[in-house]
């Protein structure tokens, strides 16, 4: 059952209207609608895209948290199969979604499902620790998700997940050459559309690739917007491990944006 953010204790005016999330979620059903044009070949063997199939609570996280112009935009790199691909929000670990975002609702199932990576949506017992360890952070550091999303938004540059045959999650710079560079193109060009239509004023990458690919499509545009990065949280980076909140800290301290977070 969906809780309101009212319910969570979001106020239903912290934004005055839906103009810019409805402009939002229209620059992401173009973009949908390109990227149903694409074709992946090997290592490519499952393509997922929760802005179709976990629409519904995709859609209340827009609509709820983004209703007004941004001063920055943390940036993903694309889904994790157990974060984004289960609840259709960026860095999407089901407990903080739900718990803290106080965003939950219908997932259905992509078009072909591998069996090892299945959809469960909100029923999901897997833990995403990225998205556990970056809302987690924003969590002790603004206390109410109305904090955060005063001045902030958070995106992936891509909204697809790619597996291979096994169920290994591939990343877009896992795609041969000429089906990578197709896919990012598109992106890059809708990415550019999200930051005018929000008014950014600096995108943080979250990891090298976000903050590359952030660089390489405002330049192509000649959109002149600050881009700067901070450590991915993903256990795969060991780093990260021994105390991603303490360099996030440091970084976004260095970047001047710690203000944003307090009362």
């Amino acid at each position: 059952m969906f809780v309101s953010p009212l319910e969570c204790g979001v106020p239903t005016s912290f934004y005055p209207d839906q103009d810019i999330a409805n402009s939002f979620l229209q620059i992401e059903q173009e973009l949908n609608l390109k990227l149903a044009e694409l074709q992946f070949q090997d290592p490519v063997k499952y393509v997922y895209n929760p802005l179709l199939y976990a629409w519904d609570p995709h859609e209340k996280y827009v609509r709820t948290y983004c209703q007004s112009k941004k001063d920055v935009l943390f940036l993903g790199m694309n889904p994790g199969p157990f974060g984004m691909a289960q609840t259709g929000v960026p860095f999407g670990e089901v407990s903080h979604v739900r718990n803290w975002l106080c965003i939950e609702g219908e997932v259905s199932k992509p078009q072909s499902e591998h069996p090892k990576r299945p959809i469960l949506g909100f029923e999901c017992p897997n833990r995403e620790v990225s998205g556990a360890r970056f809302w987690g952070f924003f969590k002790s550091l603004c206390g109410r998700p109305e904090i955060f999303f005063q001045h902030c938004f958070v995106h992936n540059h891509c909204p697809l997940i790619f597996m291979n045959q096994s169920g290994k999650n591939l990343t877009p710079s896992d795609l041969p050459k000429q089906q990578r560079d197709k896919l990012l193109d598109i992106c890059d060009e809708f990415l550019c559309q999200v930051i005018k239509t929000l008014g950014v004023k600096m995108v943080i990458g979250v990891g090298r690739f976000s903050e590359q690919r952030a660089k390489k499509a405002l330049a192509a545009e000649g959109i002149e917007v600050e881009v700067k990065c901070i450590m991915h949280p993903s256990p795969r980076n060991p780093q990260a491990n021994k105390g991603w909140n303490s360099v996030a800290m440091a970084q976004l301290q260095e970047l001047g944006v710690l203000t944003l977070f307090s009362n």
